[in-house]
């Protein structure tokens, strides 16, 4: 795994990315309406699989959403997933 994790909201994008140096290394897509985000779609790119980046970038965006107030629909399996092993993330899902 190369570089420090960067993480950013590309709301251009409707997604949570994570880079690590200067790549792309996973996302967090979504879809929002009014104060709720939809969680659709978590990818982490094969060269970067098994080192927790999915796990950052999901935490990023919940982290994220609660800030600015929104609730959250696990759509995608993974983010489900994540908020079941994370209690404290539970109140999001609305």
């Amino acid at each position: 795994m190369a570089g420090k994790a960067t993480l950013s909201h590309r709301p251009d994008l409707s997604r949570f990315e994570v880079h690590l140096g200067d790549e792309l290394a996973g996302y967090a897509e979504y879809s929002e309406r009014g104060k709720v985000r939809d969680f659709n779609h978590t990818l982490t790119l094969p060269q970067f699989r098994g080192h927790g980046v999915a796990a950052q970038v999901v935490e990023y965006a919940l982290n994220s959403s609660r800030a600015d107030g929104f609730k959250v629909v696990p759509t995608c399996w993974y983010v489900e997933q994540f908020i079941s092993s994370n209690p404290q993330y539970a109140d999001l899902v609305g």
